[in-house]
Order: structure tokens, then sequence, then C-alpha cells
């Protein structure tokens, strides 16, 4: 018999703080970018059809919990897996999806979830409690293999309570844990997947989840299509679609160019482009191409400092460089009014969000001021020196966006004007990644969408960061917001940890993500999740050709 699906807040049986702090509000506010709906998509659905989605990077790995080339992994592999939790764009709440509800204790260690029992994976093997715990421990196997493995600070183990309860025990607080649950990264799979190595996993094949959809092919650097499951019964109830998804296959092409994605669009050769340039707004608005946008939760754009590096670790030269950059200017010419001017490492709209512009006020003189006290003076060509050595420093950041290119060159004349020298070290996810591991930079840009304030954590906490940050009180702040059960003191530390960021110049803010989106007029219900990536296709449509 299946159980009752009942709205997970009225069966969450713990402080409504924790809830609260689990499933935190997302609307637009304090001038955060809203979300934007291509049309009125009133009309009936039409099932069948195929839908052709560009997209510009290669998704590298197909394990939803493995390491990708970020949002456009996490768009494919969305529709594979499905989450215990879902995060409700429209209003933060966390809603059921593989889970019908669950509890907390007291200091948010143990967690409880009640699961649906008429869920079946893709190889119509059933989905239970045991696949939960398997899936979780799979992550924690992997460790440094798994982009997911920093939600389970603490984790102490999963337990099978019966086929249909699982509980998942921390030795330590992580408020954060419930939220977690909402993302691709801890998307359940089934035996058949986990009996494959993890470094095994990248190309899909053993993916076996109880998404939407199924793996049809992928061919690396081309494209990966997707088949609907006809049995598929479970979807979230905000997503309007609780049975087999409207569309027959999904296909995933890639086209790393921007502009070649919009002719792509404009010519009909697609039905729905993703990472849509700001360059290209106007012209797709004025071509009748409807647009959805969404500002990104979770850590802006900006600048972030390697401190074990003997330059960027005096604070005096990171506050300099934070005077020196006009983020205004930086928005204003390589992006659009879309995208916010970032106050904090937090986007404004993330939970938590604290404005510390008190900080980053542009003034050039002041960074001169700075960098004169600290030893540095200007040479004949204008970089400054201390010792012999040149103010010179490498910048590291991925060419997945388009706009960063533009918004880094910016800022390196910013930085030239002066006196620092800055030397742009472009790559893909791959190389990025493996340059911050081995700690071969000064500076790093970029950002995180994640849906909680724990984003904070994952980025700047000595047991997850790239960035070598060995500061006691700001880990005591990142630690103990995950211990904090009410909503109001979590929120507390977590803009006291916003405060300290700033205050040391870990992280200078320049722009907040918006994520873009256009697509064809016979397209309807492609939307964004809470975290501002593509949501479940499983509503999707287009009209009948």
């Amino acid at each position: 018999m299946t159980r009752t699906r009942l709205p997970l807040r009225g069966r969450v049986a713990l402080s409504a703080s924790i809830a609260v702090a689990a499933g935190l509000a997302l609307s637009a506010c304090a001038g955060a970018a809203p979300a934007s709906a291509p049309q009125d998509d009133a009309a009936t659905p039409v099932d069948g059809g195929d839908l052709t989605f560009a997209i510009a990077n290669d998704p590298i790995s197909l394990n939803p919990s493995g390491i990708g080339s970020g949002n456009d992994t996490w768009y494919v592999t969305r529709q594979l897996v499905d989450s215990l939790l879902y995060q409700n764009p429209d209003t933060g709440e966390l809603e059921p999806w593989l889970a019908t509800s669950y509890t907390a204790n007291d200091d948010a260690t143990a967690f409880t979830f009640e699961l649906r029992d008429d869920v079946t994976f893709s190889d119509g093997t059933p989905f239970t409690a045991a696949n939960v715990k398997a899936t979780f421990d799979d992550i924690i196997a992997a460790g440094a293999l798994s982009q997911s493995v920093s939600s389970f600070v603490g984790y102490q183990e999963t337990k099978v309570i019966d086929d249909d309860t699982v509980e998942v025990d921390f030795s330590t607080p992580n408020a954060a844990f419930p939220n977690s649950t909402a993302a691709v990264g801890l998307g359940i799979v089934g035996d058949a997947t986990l009996a494959v190595p993890f470094a095994d996993r990248a190309d899909g094949k053993a993916v076996v989840g109880t998404g939407p959809f199924t793996l049809d092919t992928y061919t690396k650097d081309v494209e990966t299509v997707l088949a609907a499951r006809e049995d598929y019964a479970w979807a979230p109830e905000a997503l309007g679609n609780d049975g087999r998804a409207h569309l027959d296959t999904v296909t995933f092409q890639i086209v790393p160019e921007a502009s070649v994605r919009t002719g792509s669009l404009t010519s009909d050769q697609v039905d729905v482009i993703g990472g849509v340039q700001p360059t290209d707004v106007q012209t797709l608005q004025d071509a009748g191409y409807p647009l959805v946008s969404r500002g990104n939760p979770g850590i802006s754009f900006g600048l972030s400092f390697n401190l074990a590096r003997p330059i960027v670790s005096d604070i005096a030269v990171r506050e300099a460089i934070s005077a020196a950059i006009d983020p205004k200017v930086v928005r204003d010419t390589a992006l659009n009014d879309l995208f916010n001017v970032a106050t904090s490492a937090l986007a404004k709209n993330t939970p938590s969000w604290a404005d510390e512009s008190k900080h980053f006020s542009y003034d050039p003189d002041h960074a001169a001021e700075l960098l004169e006290k600290a030893g540095w003076t200007e040479g004949s060509d204008g970089i400054r020196t201390k010792d012999g050595q040149p103010l010179s420093l490498q910048l590291a950041w991925i060419t997945n966006f388009g706009p960063n290119q533009t918004s880094l060159e910016l800022i390196q004349q910013q930085l030239k004007a002066v006196g620092i020298d800055v030397v742009l070290e472009g790559s893909t996810v791959p190389e990025f990644l493996e340059k911050q591991a081995s700690g071969d930079f000064d500076i790093v840009w970029g950002n995180l969408s994640r849906a909680d304030g724990d984003v904070l954590r994952t980025q700047y906490s000595a047991a997850t960061t790239k960035l070598r940050i060995d500061d006691p009180e700001l880990e005591a702040l990142l630690q103990g917001q995950l211990a904090a059960g009410d909503t109001t003191e979590r929120n507390k530390i977590l803009a006291e940890a916003q405060a300290r960021i700033a205050s040391q110049y870990y992280q200078i803010p320049v722009h907040e993500l918006t994520s873009i989106l256009s697509m064809q007029t016979t397209v309807h219900d492609v939307t964004f999740g809470a975290d501002s990536r593509l949501n479940s296709l499983v509503a999707a449509w287009k009209d009948a050709s």
C-alpha cells in the first residue's frame, strides 16, 4: 500500500527552527535577480516529442556524486536520479520526494527519513532504505573523488530501520544536512551502480537511478541522449507532473561557444540553450525568444586568495586589491543589470546573506597608500616591487562562463593602475581543479552555487578549503552554524562568518551569478531549481509538431 505523501512541513517532528534552516527562503529580495518564466504555460501539456538542449561543457562525469564540469553536469544528472527531499524554488521549503517526511533530534546529529514504498530504479529493482545507506556510504568511501563528501561532515553511519525508514547519524551537529539531501550529488543510485568502482562510472553506463529519464547514449564532447522511463510516477508535487515525463527524449548537445549556441537556437537547430551570455539577452528578447533567468544563491563571483603564498598572505595586499577594484564597472561592462553587484561572500538571495559592502569601497588612492605602507614601491614600469620582487600574481580561473574573461581583463587593468601585475591563467575545469590541488596560484576567481549558507563552510573551512586558510575564529563560526538548531541563531553565526571573511579579505566579492536559459516558443515548463540549476524535466513539454 502506498504511503500517503503529506506536505513535509506537516510531517517534520523537530523544532521549526531546524526545518526553516534546512528549507530556507529563496524568493527574490534585496535586489536579487528574480526568476522569470518563459511564457504562460497554462495550456494542456502534450505527451511525446524530443527536446534538444545545447550546453557549453561536456559533463565529464555522469556519476551523480562524482566530479564533473559543474552546472552542465548537474543539468544532465538531475534527470537520472531523484533526491530524498525537494527544495521548492518559489518558497525555499523542503518538500517530499523519495522521502515523505523526516525528523531530527534536538542537537541535529540524527535525521530519520520515512521513504516512499512504491519507487523503483530504472533496472526494475525496488528503492529501499538499504539503497540510501549504500549511496551515502559510497560517497564517504570515495572521499576526494566525490564532490558531495563535504555534505557529510561528522558522518558516523546510516542505519536501516526497516525497508521504508532510514536514520543518518553524525558525531557532531550537521543542521545543514536536510538541505544537502535535495542536491543532485546526494541523489540515490541502485546496487548495480555501486557494484562498479567509483572511478569507472564517469561514462554513465553504470548509473541506475530512480529519475524520470535513463541514459541512452553518451558521446564525450558531443552529446548525451536520455530516454523517458515509462513507469516513472513520483516527482515532487511542485513540478506539476508526478507521472511519466511528457517528453520522449532529451538530448544535451555540447556547444562550447555561446554565440554558436545562440545561433543554433535562432536557426531552429535546438530547442533550448543554457549559459545565455549577457550580450545575447537583448538580441534574443527582441527576436521573441523566451528567457528564464534566476539569480544563483551561494558564493558570489569574486577573488579568493591562496594564503600559503607569501605576497597575498599579507592582509594589506588583499585589502589594497579590494580597494583597487570597481565592481560596478566590471558588472556594467561584462554583464548587465540581471546580475547584482556583490556585497558579501554570499549572494543576496542566499539564506543568511549579510551586507558587508562597508569593507569594499572602490578607492584606488587608498589602495596605493596601503601598498606603500606595506613596502611596495612603484617601479619605472609602473609595477610595484619589494626587496627586488615584483608585485606579480597568478590568477586562476575557469573558461566555462563567457563573461569571466572580460571581467578579469577589467580587474587586471584596475589592479595595474595601482601597480599590481596580474597574470590571468584560464583553464578547463579539470585543469583548474588540478591547479587548486597543487596550490600553484595566488588568486582564484570563481563562485559556488548552493541554496544554503553552509556553502561558506565548504569553501572556507580549513578541512575542505583549497585556500590554505588557518583562522580558528572563522573555523569556529563555520562549524558553529552547523550546530545551531535555531534559525535566528544560525543566521547570526553565518552573518558573523561573512563579516570575518570580509574583514580579513579572504574573498573580494565582485558580482553575483545569474543563470539564463532561452528557448523556442514551442517549449514549456523548463525551469530552474532552488540552486538555480536546471530542474527535473519531468514536466517539460513541446507543442505538437
